[in-house]
């Protein structure tokens, strides 16, 4: 779709745009071998598994779910919530500078619309002070409801009253970029802090 020459509304992705969440920063203090690492994660903590807490399963099924599945990993799994935090590298501070330039100039809404667990959501609330800018954060895991399905970007425009076609989604996901854009919603994927920079200085948003 064509992007409009001008936006009211900024909406945020979190993890991988605003906050630097990786399972390899905790896991790499489990796994001494790297390759193994990988496989771990590639076949038993799966994207797919931990989109499920993004989406309501409590921390716990999914835990107990994957320990049947693979009982010789069990500490490695038991692991991935257990040490949850570890996994957190704190913010991505080039981009919470963009957010505060946006928010300081005052001309544009923001929201925030992430897949995330709302069990431990809450521990990011605590930890980073820059969520409370937002004027209204989606979490996944509270909606029942993940990116890239339509019903949660439909539900973002709904509840925040958020004009569709003047709006901006970035996110780092390019499914959830295109889940956006099937909508109606224009969207760019987050690259880096200085590719998004330089797109909205060329959008007239900095």
């Amino acid at each position: 779709m064509t992007l409009p020459s001008h936006f009211d509304t900024i909406i945020f992705d979190l993890g991988g745009v605003l906050v630097d969440w990786n399972p390899r920063y905790m896991y790499r203090q489990i796994f001494s071998d790297e390759a193994e690492m990988e496989r771990f994660l590639e076949e038993v903590t799966t994207g797919h598994w931990n989109e499920q807490q993004d989406a309501g399963r409590t921390l716990a099924e999914a835990t107990e779910l994957l320990v049947a599945e693979h009982p010789h990993y069990e500490p490695e799994i038991r692991a991935f919530y257990g040490r949850w935090t570890e996994m957190l590298n704190g913010a991505i501070e080039d981009t919470v500078a963009i957010l505060d330039e946006i928010r300081n100039k005052g001309k544009h809404r923001v929201y925030a619309l992430t897949n995330w667990s709302n069990e431990t959501f809450p521990y990011a609330l605590d930890n980073f002070h820059f969520l409370h800018w937002f004027e209204g954060i989606l979490v996944s895991g509270d909606e029942k409801l993940i990116k890239p399905d339509p019903a949660i970007y439909e539900l973002l425009l709904s509840r925040y009253n958020i004009e569709r076609s003047t709006a901006l989604f970035i996110d780092d996901n390019l499914n959830n970029v295109h889940g956006a854009l099937a909508v109606g919603l224009p969207a760019v994927q987050f690259e880096s802090p200085e590719q998004l920079r330089a797109f909205l200085v060329e959008k007239g948003v900095l």
